[in-house]
């Protein structure tokens, strides 16, 4: 559990808004009869046409400035309408500007917000929600999903959904987001509708999937998880700060679209209901690199990255890298 200084709180953080629902599409099948194609991921995407990526919305990217860069976060209103909207409330009123990142689990999640234990100290949240219920899954209709061959522990079913890993019950036709490296929560109490998007958290460490559907998870790091991933470990309880000089200080963070075209950065997505990306999930699951003993053959949610780049770089595969640190989808 993710745990706030604050009494009997339990946090964790992230963000959304509502927005147009992506289409369905045609599932691709995975088989086992499949002849895996001898190529590499960085293979796989130096064969991509323009058509496989997909530019990130600026409405539906967070930036994140801290004082040793900049890390870039998709939100996902589709699956967290009013968290998202509550988080971009707040931040068009500044309110994260000069609060801090106060705890750092090794092995769990970076956590930042308000620091202040007493209730008269903290920051207002202005025109923003003080609560609301848990977004923790969604019909799954009308959404596009990329299912993956190889089974899952926690769900009958998993996958990629607009780029962001899902998991999906079809006896109850729900799907929710899945606790992957870098997916961003909203910290709550123990009341199910005390989050509001004010304590946010990234996942640094191997994928706590157990709190799936615990949590309203609210988007996911595209660029910058080395700026959270490497900060120092909290000694206190649950890896929370216990001295106030080791807040990590936010100098801002801004909604993309609210900053001019100089200011951000444009960054596109691998889509994932293309060919392009069945062929990355064959090189993930059949790996052909020589390093390679055993090929492996299977290939579990967490462990699929879903690479990002600018539309003037060489293409970025964050698997390869941080397992998932930039990732995307169309």
């Amino acid at each position: 559990m993710i745990r706030q200084s604050r009494p009997a709180l339990v946090s964790i953080a992230v963000f959304v808004a509502a927005s147009m629902v992506p289409s369905a599409v045609p599932e691709p099948a995975f088989g086992e009869e499949e002849t895996p194609v001898a190529r590499t991921m960085a293979e796989v995407l130096g064969a991509t046409e323009p058509s496989d990526w997909r530019s990130v919305r600026s409405e539906e990217m967070l930036i994140v400035d801290l004082e040793s860069g900049r890390v870039v976060i998709e939100l996902a209103p589709a699956f967290a309408p009013k968290h998202v909207g509550n988080i971009r409330t707040l931040v068009r009123q500044e309110y994260f500007d000069g609060l801090v990142v106060r705890r750092v689990q090794d092995n769990y999640v970076v956590q930042w917000g308000d620091p202040a234990e007493s209730p008269e100290d903290r920051r207002s949240l202005g025109k923003a929600a003080a609560g609301l219920a848990p977004e923790l899954d969604r019909p799954s209709e009308g959404l596009p999903f990329t299912p993956l061959p190889d089974g899952d522990v926690y769900a009958p079913e998993v996958g990629l959904s607009g780029g962001f890993p899902v998991a999906r019950n079809p006896s109850t036709g729900r799907v929710w987001l899945a606790h992957c490296y870098g997916m961003v929560g909203v910290g709550r109490g123990v009341a199910p509708d005390s989050g509001n998007g004010s304590e946010l958290y990234v996942v640094i460490g191997h994928a706590p999937r157990h709190l799936d559907r615990n949590v309203t998870l609210v988007g996911r790091v595209l660029r910058g998880m080395e700026h959270l991933s490497s900060l120092r470990r909290g000694k206190g309880s649950l890896g929370f700060y216990e001295d106030a000089e080791d807040h990590v200080p936010i100098r801002s963070i801004r909604m993309a679209s609210d900053l001019s075209v100089g200011e951000r950065k444009d960054l596109q997505v691998l889509r994932t209901d293309t060919e392009a990306f069945r062929a990355l999930v064959r090189a993930r699951r059949h790996r052909t690199e020589d390093w390679f003993l055993d090929p492996v053959g299977a290939v579990g949610l967490c462990n699929v990255p879903v690479p990002a780049r600018t539309a003037r770089e060489n293409l970025v595969s964050p698997g390869e890298r941080s397992q998932g640190s930039d990732s995307g989808d169309g």
